[in-house]
């Protein structure tokens, strides 16, 4: 149950796939702020190696799950979007701070659900879009949010993950393969371009090859945005670029140390928003607009 001033936060951890072995669990376990209250996985085996990993307790179940949120004061998750979801109501209705994987849902209804629940309970809330957390690329968000006169901006996140001889062990994720880099990837481009240019006012989507999806941007500074997303680019070319145009010439975003030091600056962003009652600007209901977006994308890449 919350208690806002408890130290170090209780912070539980639902999932154990891969996103949890190598991104979560470490970063909650190494967190001087942070006690990983426990891991819950849908099977027992995979709860009790990861919870032995870290040296906290695994629960597994139904009746795991409450008994879980009983002993947090928060829960990360690291689980399937739509599975999430309807997880993340039930710990925002036990008093759970949520730090939740992006995208929020792949639904509008479940993600609004998300935000609903935690505006009624009073729950901090925080989605882990990754460059608004890791270091080096959240403090260049803020630095190009500061200026004024962009004009444009291009967003280009393309990964080879179900390209040919890929071994990703992400791979194997199936609402990743069904949604693909629209919605895997489209979270971490939409929370970068939003902040420096405005909100979205109009939008137009396109599919390319394979799961490859091609957005055009309208933003409310007057400024436009060109997106490509995809996971099944060859390896050859595959990478991330985000760069701003305007008035005082062109940014690039600078490379990240990765997803673990990333995650670390969320666990401070969520303890902060406990701590001061302010929401952060990545809260559940920022992740319900990025479902919005990418909602109103997929309809109209599908209408062709």
């Amino acid at each position: 149950m919350t208690t806002a001033g408890t130290t170090p936060l209780r912070i539980g951890l639902l999932g154990t796939g891969p996103w949890a072995r190598n991104t979560q669990a470490p970063a909650l376990a190494a967190h001087p702020g942070v006690e990983l209250s426990g891991v819950w996985g849908r099977r027992a085996e995979a709860a009790d190696a990861l919870a032995a990993a870290h040296g906290t307790r695994a629960y597994t179940g139904e009746e795991g799950i409450d008994a879980l949120l009983e002993a947090s004061d928060a829960v990360a998750f690291a689980l399937p979007p739509d599975v999430q979801a309807p997880l993340a109501v039930r710990a925002a209705e036990a008093g759970c701070h949520l730090l939740m994987d992006k995208p929020v849902a792949t639904t509008v209804a479940g993600a609004r659900a998300v935000a609903d629940a935690a505006e009624k309970s009073g729950v901090a809330s925080v989605v882990f879009c990754t460059l608004r957390f890791a270091p080096e690329t959240s403090a260049w968000i803020a630095e190009q949010a500061a200026v004024d006169g962009w004009f444009t901006a291009r967003a280009q996140w393309l990964g080879s993950l179900y390209a040919e001889g890929s071994s990703s062990e992400y791979a194997d994720s199936p609402w990743r393969r069904e949604k693909g880099g629209l919605w895997d990837v489209g979270p971490h481009a939409l929370s970068v371009l939003i902040p420096v240019l405005g909100d979205v006012e109009h939008l137009t989507a396109a599919r390319g090859p394979a799961d490859t999806t091609h957005l055009i941007l309208r933003h409310t500074s007057g400024a436009s945005s060109t997106v490509t997303l995809g996971l099944s680019a060859p390896p050859g070319a595959a990478g991330v670029e985000i760069e701003f145009r305007g008035e005082r010439g062109t940014a690039s975003i600078p490379g990240w140390a990765g997803a673990e030091t990333a995650f670390r600056g969320a666990v401070d962003a969520l303890a902060e928003a406990v701590r001061t009652g302010v929401p952060h600007a990545c809260d559940a209901r920022f992740g319900l607009h990025l479902t919005e977006l990418l909602a109103a994308a997929e309809e109209q890449a599908q209408a062709g």
